[in-house]
């Protein structure tokens, strides 16, 4: 292209099926892994407090889907993934991750038990090739048939406390009987044969819904969505949100807390890795890590002085010696405190424990906190 030609760099990045939606109601739109997608509406405080006190809507068609099919579909799963997917019932899922054979992170995926013979992972959006590429190259030895679903779906995610009251005027399906990380199939919106899953990315309670990924349809479904909502404050999200409530929550994202440099036990994530279901690619590096001791670990920070710790900035000592980083950080908007994970010396982890953050060539104190910094009410128990 002559330096003469203007291009629209947006009209390179993939588009869900939604995307005129999103640039209708006026979104301002970013490249997020390659896609076209919306950050935010209304703006990142107000949509996250929407999903924190009443209910909001994502769009996450950009998320990727593979699904392990055939006799082997089980083996397979747990060849290439650390939790235990033969404790998974027909409609559970789980958390879980592919790791590469130095148990270091390919993705972190929910794993879905769609049938018998049938498992569905939902991966990441910035790392869909990837991980195709490397469930394909990895299942080969089974008797399974792996398929790349992702544009067959236009998925969102209707999160809150508020999310069970817009599910209940769309769908058939009984809501009560659907736990956290478990799914069933209905009717929304009309669409028959819909998965219904109480999972999200937030730590509130919410549902992702799986529809065709046609413009039609897609408009239909989050028009009616959006509709059923107005009664309780619905409001769309953008992906700013996802990001503060997912770090409120403390859930890792790939490429900030887990990447192909973590390993399992580093990132904090040791309990989903079950050491005794059997051999799985990157089990055998995980146990001589463990054997070796940790130089690193993930941890949650406060600030107690002015100052927000953003992504990458340092963690110093007082003479000013790097001994962290910070992998995610941000104002959390319903704490009303500046909060980070971040990797540090285990020696460094115990809680209460002050560090200093450097921003912009000043140290600026911050201390380790219990996490997640936000977990959800417990639903109190109404005796009858």
């Amino acid at each position: 292209m002559s330096s003469q030609q203007t291009h629209d760099p947006a009209s390179q990045l993939r588009k869900t099926a939604l995307n005129a939606v999103h640039r209708k109601l006026g979104a301002k739109m970013v490249d997020f892994g390659g896609w076209d997608m919306p950050v935010e509406y209304s703006g990142l405080i107000a949509e996250h407090m929407a999903v924190r006190t009443g209910v909001g809507v994502f769009d996450v068609s950009h998320m990727g889907d593979i699904l392990i099919i055939g006799k082997q579909a089980l083996a397979a799963v747990q060849h290439i993934s650390m939790n235990d997917a033969s404790k998974l019932q027909i409609g559970q899922a789980h958390y879980s991750a592919l790791l590469y054979p130095q148990g270091t992170f390919v993705d972190d995926v929910i794993v879905h038990k769609l049938g018998e013979n049938d498992y569905l992972l939902v991966i990441n959006a910035g790392t869909r090739e990837k991980d195709w590429n490397w469930v394909r190259q990895n299942v080969s030895r089974f008797n399974c048939h792996p398929k790349e679903v992702s544009d067959y779906y236009t998925q969102l995610a209707i999160q809150g406390p508020k999310a069970v009251d817009v599910m209940r005027k769309l769908t058939d399906v009984d809501l009560d009987s659907v736990k956290g990380y478990w799914f069933k199939y209905g009717t929304v919106c009309g669409i028959p044969n819909t998965m219904v899953a109480r999972t999200g990315y937030t730590g509130e309670d919410g549902f992702e819904i799986y529809v065709p990924s046609d413009e039609p349809t897609s408009e239909r479904v989050w028009n009616e969505v959006m509709e059923a909502g107005k009664e309780f404050g619905i409001i769309p999200c953008g992906l700013g949100a996802r990001n503060t409530l997912r770090l409120e929550s403390k859930m890792a994202l790939y490429g900030h807390e887990i990447s192909d440099t973590i390993n399992v036990w580093e990132a904090d994530l040791g309990r989903y890795a079950k050491m005794d279901k059997g051999d799985f690619i990157g089990r055998s590096a995980l146990e001589e890590a463990k054997a070796a001791g940790l130089k690193r670990i993930l941890v949650g920070l406060e600030m107690i002085e002015r100052g927000i710790g953003r992504d990458g900035y340092k963690i110093v000592d007082d003479a000013g010696n790097q001994i962290g980083e910070i992998t995610s950080g941000s104002p959390a908007p319903f704490l009303k405190k500046n909060i980070a994970l971040a990797y540090l010396p285990p020696a460094m982890s115990a809680i209460d424990t002050v560090v200093n953050v450097e921003i912009r060539g000043q140290k600026v104190r911050a201390k380790v906190v219990p996490t997640p910094f936000y977990k959800k009410p417990k639903k109190a128990v109404v005796s009858g």
